[in-house]
């Protein structure tokens, strides 16, 4: 016992150079003679303690370090630093993967920059970690609410409810999506394989009256004029409504000379002449004037492009929307719109356009609307050099201008395919393509941009569709420009607003930045969903 006694205390030692309890126990004790039950059980123990002891104070330190990057990254959060939050959780859960709260928290803040894809999948890890995290089915709920899935958010919000049957919060939000859930079921069971009856069908514009109270503009004779523009514009700044029959007028006309254009609009800049492309201006109406107080009216020396996403969010779309229609009737070959992703039903519902159009006039004028931004085109090419559209490149190689040329756009836009992805997609940094961010459409790289552009004999693409700290950036080796042009969108970002001026003579980008105006105090997403109001987005 003396010799095992000596040979005890170089075992801590033995093991800690060799790593191994094994390794250190056969080199002392090749002698057989020397192994006894006992002091083998207290070695083992001894080492188990120790390894025990390590991995835990390891698992503490790495909580302690997660906890800290999730502190860091709320602050981040309150800042309305999205960004910042993002990275910060992601290093939470690279810290410690088996926290709900982390993925819950990243998910909220992938939802405020409408990653709604990367939200999803995020409160759905959340609930897989622990399935009784009530925030994870709020969360869920909501990035399904955003990209339109109301049947899924549906269940989501019932299992909130069945757990918290006492919860007054939870219940509105169960009983406001039950209601659009079966608002749908009703719009598809009352659909017919007939021909859908167009609003102006059920128009009798000319014997619709204006009454004598009515001080505000008028069409002449039913024709958008230089003046009426003018007068519109004074009128709406001071929130007033010009008359139905007016805002009627406007929609007819726009209808009319939209369906009569292709999906891709094509013109040609002469060597002096220069276009305006401005990104989304989401209702943003008094940075829509401020626009053109530092860049001119549109008029036919002075084009302008705009790139889709003209409602929602912002409390001012009606004013926006009419404005820059007005503009297209008054100069149809030299102020163009192409369609966003948020001229869409699916979208007017949540974000606040419809609430917006019923509040202001009726269901059957925002039935027009919809009828209208069926219409828009869907891309723009510019001296067949420059292409512009709101989202971005597709989901397969192979898409030419021809393809293009030959969409059917009068209608909602499908889930994939090209019409999607021109309102849907965003560019990635890596190349080849990745799920969508937004859970719709994909994410292209350098490479797909590349091919894309030289099979088509283009310069480069301009697009909007993402907010842009500086109002607009260049990826892609300088062949794929974002420009964005709500600043401080939704009240809350603090980004740059920004268009570009192409000149024909080189169609090289020029850009220009602006930062936001005050205006009346009525909140972005007044209009909204209930659901989409209650601080989850």
């Amino acid at each position: 016992m003396q010799t095992i006694n000596t040979y005890l205390l170089f075992i801590p030692r033995l093991i800690l150079i060799d790593g191994s309890i094994y390794v250190a126990f056969n080199r002392l004790y090749e002698n057989k003679a020397l192994l006894c039950d006992r002091f083998a059980t207290a070695v083992r123990s001894q080492w188990r303690n120790r390894a025990v002891h390590g991995s835990l104070k390891k698992m503490a330190e790495e909580d302690k370090s997660a906890e800290l990057l999730k502190e860091k990254a709320n602050n981040y959060f309150k800042d309305k630093d999205y960004e910042n939050a993002i990275k910060y959780y992601s290093e939470a859960v690279e810290a410690n993967p088996t926290n709900a709260v982390y993925y819950s928290n990243r998910s909220l803040a992938y939802l405020r920059t409408e990653c709604y894809g990367y939200a999803l999948a995020d409160a759905t890890k959340a609930l897989e970690i622990d399935k009784n995290y009530i925030k994870g089915y709020y969360r869920r709920a909501t990035s399904n609410m955003a990209l339109g899935k109301f049947k899924a958010a549906l269940k989501d919000y019932e299992t909130v409810v069945k757990v918290r049957p006492n919860d007054k919060d939870a219940k509105m939000k169960y009983q406001e999506c039950n209601k659009i859930v079966k608002q749908k079921a009703f719009e598809r069971a009352i659909a017919s394989d007939e021909i859908k009856k167009s609003v102006v069908d059920s128009l009798d514009i000319e014997n619709m009256t204006i009454e004598d109270e009515y001080t505000g503009p008028k069409l002449e004779d039913g024709k958008v004029t230089a003046k009426f523009m003018n007068d519109m514009v004074e009128w709406f700044k001071d929130q007033k409504k010009i008359h139905r029959k007016c805002a009627y007028q406007i929609l007819i006309s726009a209808k009319d000379l939209l369906s009569k254009l292709p999906s891709l609009v094509e013109i040609t800049l002469k060597e002096t002449e220069k276009i305006s492309i401005c990104g989304d201006t989401h209702g943003q109406f008094y940075d829509l004037l401020h626009i053109f107080d530092l860049n001119g009216l549109p008029s036919p020396a002075n084009p302008y492009l705009f790139n889709g996403d003209f409602v929602d969010r912002g409390s001012f779309s009606l004013e926006v929307i009419l404005t820059l229609f007005g503009y297209k009737l008054l100069y149809p070959d030299c102020f163009f719109l192409l369609r966003g992703n948020h001229e869409t039903d699916n979208m007017n519902q949540m974000y606040g356009f419809e609430g917006e159009i019923k509040a202001k006039y009726t269901a059957q004028m925002f039935q027009l609307f919809s009828e209208v931004f069926q219409w828009l085109p869907l891309a723009q090419c510019i001296n067949g050099k420059v292409l512009v559209m709101h989202g971005g490149l597709f989901s397969e190689d192979g898409v030419t201008l021809d393809d293009l040329r030959k969409i059917e756009r009068n209608r909602q836009p499908p889930d994939s395919g090209p019409m999607c992805d021109l309102l849907w997609s965003d560019p990635q940094p890596q190349n080849g393509r990745s799920v969508s961010k937004r859970g719709v459409s994909c994410q292209f790289g350098p490479d797909v941009t590349e091919r894309f552009l030289t099979e088509n004999k283009l310069d480069f693409i301009i697009r909007s569709h993402e907010v842009k700290p500086e109002g607009y950036e260049v990826t892609h080796n300088g062949k794929c420009i974002t420009v964005f042009s709500a600043p401080n969108y939704c009240d809350q970002m603090g980004n740059k607003g920004a268009y570009i001026h192409l000149r024909g003579s080189d169609l090289k980008p020029e850009f220009h930045q602006f930062t936001a105006v005050p205006h009346p105090n009525v909140k972005p997403m007044a209009y909204a969903n209930s659901l989409m109001q209650m601080g989850m987005m």
